[in-house]
């Protein structure tokens, strides 16, 4: 017992030694998780700040410009152009000079006046539809409660609402807010099936494979040597990216860290396990990357981290049941933004587990068969 630990922590060195020796390796394994981790933070997200936009007042009453002057004093939109007619301001629109074109119908005020529904139209720019309809939403909102607070101001009947809102667990509704804690697992496990998919093929066109057969290892010795020090590189780049969204962009922790960093443990294991059965098959090195990038390109579209998995076609549902990054996905956002406990992250977990006892044990009955 006491000689096998010593020949794994032996390989693990080794391994290290070769992920760790050259200082662009070093860099490559430390800079590229945190710039990603900057770029999405930054560059992915669904908030509008600045959204150009034209306006076709057939009014041009008080009603009208007090909406128009609502509009753009809303720190959202900016008002390109005032325009006569619609067809003047399609070409703005066909041009990407505009996301939208707000039309104030010839009757708004009057009909405001008469407690009738005034008609605003709003064409938005579809090529875009996320952003279109998320435009479309703030414009419905400015609207109707620039239609309230008027009818209120000029004593017209009709009862006035005021609604509150409140959002929990992301008081601003940041996007990054939701985007980056899902980075700690994305990222992580980008560069951790990387590393482990590579460690055999590179052994395979270094030559040294050869040598890995003849030296007193067990199979399972050598898949232990590699996937501790894969493990150990994921757990510092997602401390890196944890640290990111703590400091830099100041999202507040709500929950524990033993909960994320054990749920980090097992996402990994699973991790590592589908990254030593893609080592196991692939001859080359490019192989290697190949088919990891042919893995995590679903991986990442079936996990929810752009789209929740409930609006998936129940066919697809299904293979998000086996997908590892969901859960890692899961396990962090709630616990970084709702604070949730062991208790309430216990299927997730499983969840990891059991992929982590099928991916592991076949890469190393793969492997085992590979050296005989």
């Amino acid at each position: 017992m006491i000689e096998a630990l010593f020949r794994i922590l032996a390989l693990m060195r080794k391994e290290l030694l070769v992920i760790l020796k050259d200082p662009r390796s070093r860099v490559t394994l430390i800079l590229p998780p945190v710039l990603q981790c900057l770029i999405f933070g930054y560059a992915a997200t669904y908030d509008l700040n600045n959204v150009p936009y034209a306006l076709v007042d057939h009014d041009r009453s008080a009603a009208s410009q007090a909406l128009a002057a609502r509009l753009d004093g809303s720190g959202i939109f900016t008002r390109i152009a005032t325009l006569e007619q619609t067809d003047l301001a399609a070409a703005y629109l066909a041009n990407r000079r505009v996301v939208l074109i707000v039309v104030i119908d010839q009757d708004f005020e009057r009909d405001l006046t008469a407690g009738l529904p005034a008609a605003v139209q709003v064409i938005a720019d579809g090529r875009n539809s996320n952003t279109a309809g998320i435009a479309q939403g703030y414009v419905g909102t400015i609207a109707a409660a620039f239609g309230q607070a008027w009818r209120v101001s000029h004593g017209l009947p009709g009862q006035a609402v005021q609604v509150t809102t409140r959002a929990w667990y992301n008081p601003s509704l940041e996007t990054r807010w939701n985007m980056i804690p899902s980075l700690i697992g994305t990222i992580t496990m980008l560069m951790t099936m990387m590393l482990t998919a590579m460690s055999v093929a590179r052994e395979r066109e270094e030559g040294t494979f050869d040598q890995l057969l003849v030296a007193p290892f067990r199979p399972t010795e050598i898949m232990i040597g590699k996937a501790v020090p894969s493990m150990m590189v994921g757990i510092v780049q997602s401390s890196l990216i944890f640290l990111v969204a703590l400091f830099w962009f100041q999202i507040p922790f709500a929950g524990s860290y033993l909960v994320l960093y054990l749920g980090l443990v097992l996402f990994l294991a699973a991790a590592i396990g589908i990254g030593l059965f893609l080592s196991s098959i692939a001859g080359t090195m490019q192989q290697a990357m190949i088919l990891t990038f042919v893995l995590l390109m679903p991986f990442m579209l079936l996990s929810g981290l752009m789209a929740p998995a409930e609006n998936m076609p129940a066919a697809l549902q299904y293979f998000t049941l086996i997908n590892p990054l969901q859960y890692a996905i899961s396990i962090t956002r709630r616990v970084y933004l709702e604070g949730a406990g062991l208790d309430q992250l216990l299927p997730d977990m499983l969840a990891l587990v059991a992929i982590a006892a099928v991916t592991l044990p076949f890469a190393a009955w793969l492997f085992r068969n590979r050296l005989t």
